[in-house]
């Protein structure tokens, strides 16, 4: 995938779900990950001529893991002209050896997402954007179904009344695969997650079942997608 494309995927979400406003400082959230690396890119190409006017803040949670090193990362958005700010937490300590959690991912989601919104808002954020794409979303639709019982999926645009910030995901409409041409052909700085539960969750198994339907059905994920965008999901409506 080119950047021209990746703008036009980008775009075509901010529009159709009314994401950007005039004036938004958006906080993007950068793991260093393919997907966050490929976010940053295309939003701060975007703003160069969306008829919309906003500002960009990049920001990392550093989780305390051992050989982590964001410096390609800042480079990067050095040469972007995006600030960016890294915020150095305990929460691998934390959640490891202090408490010694078997399940760790949602504690762990849960102090890195309050970490980066008292960094938001410090920095006068009013929005943040995270980088969950097409295969996020049907992969969270069907864990929902197998493993809760109901259809569900997280929204484009979400509201959060007790931060104050709304949080937007510009990528919905870009599949894994393409994200992963961008990378290479980008050359992204992408900074390997050294996490010991890393690709030994649930979302890891359902990525593998969707993997092993599409050999038979080549269209499923643009199917399931679908099934999201007309569902009576709160927030999957298209805006006129």
């Amino acid at each position: 995938m080119d950047l021209q494309k990746l703008l036009s995927f980008t775009r075509k979400a901010i529009d159709d779900y009314k994401m950007i406003d005039d004036g938004d400082k958006i906080a993007i959230g950068v793991s260093g990950g393919k997907d966050s690396l490929t976010l940053l890119y295309a939003l701060t190409h975007l703003r160069r001529f969306y008829p919309k006017k906003f500002d960009i803040e990049a920001i990392t949670v550093s989780m305390g893991l051992k050989d982590m090193d964001f410096s390609p990362v800042e480079q990067l958005c050095k040469n972007l002209g995006v600030n960016y700010t890294i915020i150095e937490t305990q929460i691998a300590d934390i959640i490891f050896s202090y408490r010694q959690e078997k399940k760790s991912c949602s504690l762990c989601a849960k102090m890195r997402k309050g970490a980066f919104n008292l960094k938001a808002k410090e920095l006068g954020c009013n929005k943040k954007a995270y980088a969950h794409h097409l295969d996020d979303v049907i992969e969270t639709m069907l864990m929902s179904l197998i493993y809760e019982g109901r259809f569900y999926c997280f929204s484009p645009v979400t509201y959060f009344e007790r931060s104050g910030i709304t949080l937007i995901r510009p990528l919905i409409y870009v599949q894994e695969a393409d994200i992963k041409g961008f990378r290479n052909a980008y050359s992204l700085p992408v900074i390997k997650n050294p996490c010991p539960v890393n690709g030994h969750t649930k979302r890891h198994f359902v990525k593998g079942l969707i993997k092993s339907l599409q050999s038979e059905n080549p269209d499923l994920k643009q199917r399931l997608f679908h099934a999201v965008q007309s569902s009576n999901i709160p927030g999957w409506r298209k805006f006129d």
